[in-house]
């Protein structure tokens, strides 16, 4: 792809992948110590150790069962800052129709997708990278990232044109999953023993603000040299997480530990971002260390995800 204003060419790494390499470039070797099996490894159901599973339908229930959901995402905030949510209103239908229809983007012929190459002055399109550093060490995936609200921010000419209904099932994806973090964020505004309305207020009330992005992690020759996405923290509010279930590779970091998450059937993954865990007037809603609350993306030499 041009380079847009990023440092160096960007190379798509579904081209990489598709063209047979049997060794990674070197710009995508993460140093030893960055490497996926470079600490502790934990396997979820081998070592005992889950992301908590929560089933909203609770929330529905009399005021008994809607106390204890809320108390098990409060729970699970302080002790992961992950957890996973089922029964969550959102149609499962909309889901899978989300995945195959940016499935079928990512196997669009090459140059069609190109013609949303991103630049590093909104990341807006589809990319390769993330961060302007020349010569930097890069992460196996490519993505597409685009604004869903406020409509202000919202630029429908970066979204692709086909599939054909592809931006129409985005932005109806995008509203259901805007209602679903209302719901989390009266729950997380009482866990922090505020007034439920507080954090969708400040986080914009009616003109709240999201964003989308869609990654793709092609398969690799040679996974345990590097990472579909490097460790981080999430700076907003909350992210939601839809996770392929075929393939596994979000990892949450446990202790010493990284913990590879078992998407539960229709589940999202909630990742309660760095404005939410900090502290207010000793309340904690996370638990304390930032460095506890970190994800990174594996991934696989059998099959994309």
């Amino acid at each position: 792809m041009d380079s847009q204003g990023w440092p160096e060419p960007v190379v798509p790494v579904q081209s990489l992948s598709e063209s047979g390499l049997m060794e990674i470039p070197a710009n995508y070797v993460k140093p030893p110590s960055e490497r996926p099996h470079a600490v502790s490894f934990l396997d979820g159901p081998e070592e005992g150790l889950k992301i908590p599973i929560i089933d909203l339908g609770g929330l529905a229930g009399d005021s008994g069962e809607r106390q204890a959901t809320m108390q098990e995402m409060w729970d699970a905030c302080k002790e992961w800052g992950f957890f996973q949510v089922v029964n969550h209103g959102v149609s499962l239908d909309l889901v899978e129709k989300m995945r195959k229809l940016w499935k079928e983007f990512f196997h669009l012929p090459m140059e069609e997708k190109k013609a949303y190459a991103n630049s590093p002055k909104t990341y807006e399109g589809y990319g390769s990278r993330l961060g302007v550093a020349k010569d930097a060490i890069l992460d196996w995936t490519d993505y597409f990232f685009f604004h869903l609200y406020p409509d202000s921010v919202k630029n429908l000419d970066k979204w692709p044109l086909r599939p054909e209904t592809l931006r129409g099932t985005t932005e109806e994806y995008g509203r259901e999953l805007v209602k679903l973090c209302r719901v989390l964020l009266k729950v997380l505004s009482i866990g922090l023993g505020l007034d439920e309305g507080y954090l969708q207020k400040v986080f914009g009330g009616d003109d709240i603000g999201a964003c989308m992005r869609v990654g793709l992690y092609p398969k690799c020759p040679q996974p345990e040299l590097t990472l579909g996405l490097s460790p981080h923290s999430d700076y907003g509010g909350l992210t939601i997480l839809l996770a392929d279930e075929r393939v596994n590779g979000l990892q949450v970091r446990k202790g010493d530990a990284w913990v590879t998450v078992q998407p539960a059937p229709g589940a999202f993954t909630v990742n309660v971002g760095d404005q939410i865990q900090g502290r207010r007037e000793g309340e904690d809603l996370g638990g304390g260390d930032q460095e506890t609350m970190t994800e990174r993306a594996i991934v696989g030499s059998r099959a994309d995800r």
